[in-house]
């Protein structure tokens, strides 16, 4: 049944609020508030729990990055790991593109790390507890939600060939049925496992033993030494000023500056943009982020091998340069881009203290690799797919390198205090989203659900303008008298992402709002 735009789903508001793509992993997180935790604590809980009740998108596998505001402070963690060491450059030369499926797409998971780190830092509740909701959901089972099955039963044909898989997310080679309680037995006992050791038997125990294991049985190079030898990276976010606030991404190897990039060329044109009309502004926006991806897909890598640093790309002459190709009568060339899918979680939380949290987690493409190692439950993401194997490219693919990654959380501050924690999962839709939801947010001043709720489009990577129906025939007539190759999609199409917000109000508490186009939830206390 086609999604229709929902306009009676409210701005949740709360002293301690949770929002994310899943009902039963939102309520998750809003259980350890009430045992005394922080929004890092209720973060966390939601991470793990998302792993059980939404398998389409990620996993005990996956790659995780955050950023949190202490009550002072932003900190951002990046939790991607390496590529293997053993596999290098000259392995796939003979290959257009990387891999997408098997060892040879798999780097070093970094989302457990993640919730250890995260919990050694922040929180406050022992860690084990932080797993309880989950391991109820697999071993006892849960309800499949309607968007989730249709997400399961889209991608599990392109699995068929791995068994393993099969026989965990599948009932009899098929995709669950929205309402059928399904059970995940292994995947409990490997939470368990990493629960009790605090994260250790997944990178130096057991469950890497199995990991190893099963790359060697398959020809892959995963080693014990790339997973004992895996360590996360806490960086300062970097920012850029629009209007009265500041972004704020995480670094690359993601794309979130392609936000920053696109914001601020905007942030120059804002005296045309504010008399221009409706479908002009809107121009304005994609128009700077086609330039913003097509130079971060030209220069983003693993930061060791970028031939730009993240301030060249953010050089204030760049920018004007950039700012005054735009025109309003015309649109810049297209420029196509290599593919970048990605089914991916996002939540955000924020607690009474004045903690807010910022968390994206992520197989890549759907369930990932269609790796499942084999007595765990455990699907391992796909990221090595994010390389090229183009040898000139910053990006292209050796050991021991971190690929391109597409997932961002994102933070927006005012006067040097949290503003907003939001996210938008889907790919190169993410960077886009981000600019939107800003837009949104700050100029156009809507609340977090009415920012959610607004029209989306889309550049794709064949430079055509994906347009969702919501921003009606007239909008998309006027976008294409300027160039525009406008396709248009209906509302809740894949294509367009998932967003989560919360901001902070001015008495102390919070206003939360959740994508009305995917089954999750804001809920608070």
């Amino acid at each position: 049944m086609p999604l229709t735009p929902n306009s009676h789903r409210s701005d949740v508001l709360g002293r301690n609020v949770v929002a994310t793509t899943q009902p039963l992993a939102s309520q998750a997180g809003l259980l350890m508030y009430t045992k005394g935790g922080n929004a890092i604590d209720a973060a966390i809980a939601t991470a793990i729990t998302l792993t059980v009740v939404e398998p389409t998108m990620n996993g005990i596998g996956s790659d995780a990055f955050c950023i949190v505001w202490d009550g002072s402070t932003l900190h951002g963690l990046s939790a991607s790991g390496r590529y293997p060491k053993a596999w290098k450059t000259k392995q796939f030369q003979h290959v257009a593109q990387m891999p997408q499926q098997g060892w040879e797409s798999v780097t070093v998971p970094g989302a457990v790390s993640a919730w250890v780190d995260l919990s050694k830092k922040f929180g406050k509740l022992p860690f084990e507890m932080l797993f309880e909701p989950a391991i109820q959901y697999a071993r006892h089972g849960f309800f499949v939600s309607p968007i989730i099955a249709d997400q399961w039963a889209t991608q599990i044909e392109r699995y068929h060939l791995f068994g393993e898989f099969n026989k965990i997310f599948s009932v009899n080679g098929k995709a669950p049925s929205v309402g059928q309680r399904f059970y995940l037995a292994n995947h409990a006992d490997s939470l368990e496992d990493i629960a009790l050791t605090k994260g250790e038997s997944f990178y130096r125990g057991k469950l890497a033993d199995l990991m190893v294991t099963d790359s060697n049985h398959h020809g892959g190079k995963l080693s014990h030494s790339d997973l004992a030898e895996h360590t996360n990276r806490w960086t300062l976010p970097i920012s850029a000023n629009y209007r009265d606030v500041q972004l704020h991404e995480i670094p690359p190897s993601g794309q979130g500056i392609a936000t920053l990039i696109a914001s601020l060329i905007l942030d120059l044109k804002e005296d045309e943009i504010q008399s221009a009309p409706n479908h002009l502004k809107t121009h304005f926006e994609i128009e700077a982020m086609k330039l913003a991806l097509n130079e971060v897909y030209a220069e983003v890598a693993d930061p060791k091998h970028m031939r730009k640093s993240a301030d060249d790309l953010l050089d204030p002459t760049f920018i004007k340069k950039a700012s005054n190709s735009i025109k309003s009568t015309e649109t810049l060339p297209p420029n196509s881009r290599p593919p970048q899918q990605s089914e991916t979680v996002y939540l955000t939380t924020a607690d009474e203290s004045g903690m807010m949290v910022s968390f994206i987690q992520s197989n890549y493409m759907g369930f990932g690799s269609g790796v499942v190692v084999p007595g765990t439950g455990i699907s391992l993401q796909n990221r090595a797919a994010g390389f090229t194997t183009n040898p000139d490219h910053p990006n292209c693919v050796d050991g021991g390198k971190y690929p391109f990654h597409t997932i961002i959380p994102g933070f927006i501050t005012r006067d040097k205090n949290a503003f907003a924690s939001f996210g938008v999962m889907g790919g190169d839709m993410q960077a886009q989203g981000h600019l939107q939801i800003l837009r949104a947010l700050v100029r156009d001043k809507n609340s977090p659900q009415e920012a959610i709720n607004s029209p989306r489009w889309k550049l794709q990577k064949d430079g055509s303008l994906l347009l969702e129906s919501t921003f009606g025939i007239k909008t998309a007539s006027e976008l294409a008298s300027l160039g525009h190759n406008v396709v248009s999609a209906p509302y809740g199409a894949y294509e367009f992402g998932a967003a989560q917000i919360i901001a902070r109000l001015a008495d102390d508490g919070y206003t939360a709002g959740s994508e009305p186009r995917r089954d999750g939830q804001a809920v608070a206390t």
